[in-house]
């Protein structure tokens, strides 16, 4: 089948050199650049004359808004001492600037993203954006229309709230498709571990951005003890002094990283040593477990701190009756509290790296999406450029 076939493609692209295609961004973004000093508000001196400024966005075709935050670049120590394993051992890490959405992703902003499933079967039925060999690189997959859309929007479904229950590999299609709806020159993915870490602490060392007490966390936070089991608006609660809404609680944010209960285990030998993000990135090999950090509007300040993560498992899934499980969405507790945040990446980097982090990364999710589109006509695949939303017009 052209499709399994396609996606096949896909995920060997990730690991081949892609000489036609491993091409840094051609023209720099100045979205969020300025070369005159702010006289006010948050702003990174990136000390080659430029500036990094806070700058909303919009999703191509629609009137939709987010808006990033800049994040200056620095060094910290990631885990905590005197945590339980999986926070430990500490490290240095060197982390280079980068912008990070000032709010968890909304049901507004993920539903224009659920909504491509239809329109780019209606697309396709007019013999436009057919994935192809030559052009399977531009594809991404489409969630398919929840399997029980009780058990994800009776905890919050208002366009404000944050966006939950999809999986990991959605959240990464989500980013793929943002980035080249917009553009070349705008690279939006979900956060290393060690960025989110570092963003949510934003500066501080202790178990909270505002301090050690956990009986303050319900006016920092939507939480076990304020959220009335629902998911929230987004802002409700003041920002970290990084300007960053809701990094506890509401819901638990997606990351790239495998969760491992031994620890850090990629540090391991490496204390004292200065390692990049790449160095402190704990690649995934399996599907379970993965990262998610900053707990959510079901957990006290146990999950919703600093230093704590929450582990992905294989129950998530379980009250979804297909075979093979959906790729994009999560059906059981405690997945009703796991949404993602974006970030945007100052540098430039290849096609090949933005494939790496924004596509599957083991094998067994692309044969089962294509399972899905394929054998049960839920979901669909399509090709994203920054033209999409002039077919999507005609579409509507």
């Amino acid at each position: 089948m052209l499709r399994l076939q396609t996606f096949a493609i896909c995920l060997a692209c990730i690991g081949t050199s892609l000489p036609a295609l491993a091409q840094t961004d051609s023209s720099a973004a100045t979205e969020g650049i300025v070369t005159e000093k702010p006289s006010e508000g948050r702003f990174v001196d990136l000390g080659d004359g430029t500036f990094m400024v806070p700058y909303p966005a919009t999703i191509p075709g629609t009137e939709i808004e987010f808006s990033m935050e800049p994040i200056p670049g620095g060094e910290f120590v990631m885990g905590n001492p005197d945590g339980p394993a999986d926070q430990k051992p500490t490290f240095k890490v060197r982390v280079e600037p980068f912008w990070m959405a000032k709010h968890e992703v909304t049901w507004e902003q993920y539903t224009r993203f659920m909504d491509m499933e239809w329109i780019i079967k209606e697309i396709q039925a007019a013999g436009k954006r057919v994935v192809a060999d030559k052009n399977s690189i531009d594809a991404f997959t489409c969630p398919s229309p929840l399997y029980d859309a009780s058990y994800t929007y009776d905890e919050g479904e208002e366009p404000e709230q944050a966006a939950a229950t999809m999986t990991q590999f959605a959240a990464k299609q989500y980013t793929k498709w943002l980035s080249l709806s917009i553009g070349s020159s705008h690279f939006y993915r979900l956060p290393y571990e060690c960025e989110w870490e570092y963003a949510c602490r934003a500066g501080t060392n202790t178990k909270f951005y505002f301090g050690d007490d956990e009986d303050l966390l319900k006016d920092h936070a939507w939480c076990k003890a304020n959220s009335d089991k629902e998911r929230q608006y987004v802002g409700e609660f003041d920002a970290n002094p990084w300007g960053l809404h809701d990094m506890y609680g509401n819901v638990a944010e997606w990351t790239l990283d495998q969760y491992n209960e031994k620890g850090y285990v990629q540090a391991i030998g490496k204390e004292g040593s200065l390692l990049s993000v790449q160095e402190a990135y704990n690649k995934p090999t399996t599907l379970y477990p993965r990262s998610a950090r900053g707990g959510s509007f079901l957990d006290d300040g146990s999950r919703c701190n600093s230093f704590a993560k929450r582990a992905s498992n294989k129950a998530w899934r379980s009250q979804d009756p297909n075979t093979p499980k959906s790729p994009w969405w999560l059906t059981t507790k405690p997945a009703s509290g796991i949404g993602f945040r974006i970030v945007r990446q100052y540098s430039t980097a290849t096609r090949k790296e933005k494939e790496a982090v924004w596509s599957a990364d083991v094998d067994s999710i692309m044969v089962h999406a294509a399972d899905r589109i394929d054998a049960q006509g839920k979901g669909s695949i399509g090709i994203v450029d920054d033209k999409l939303h002039e077919d999507v017009a005609e579409v509507e």
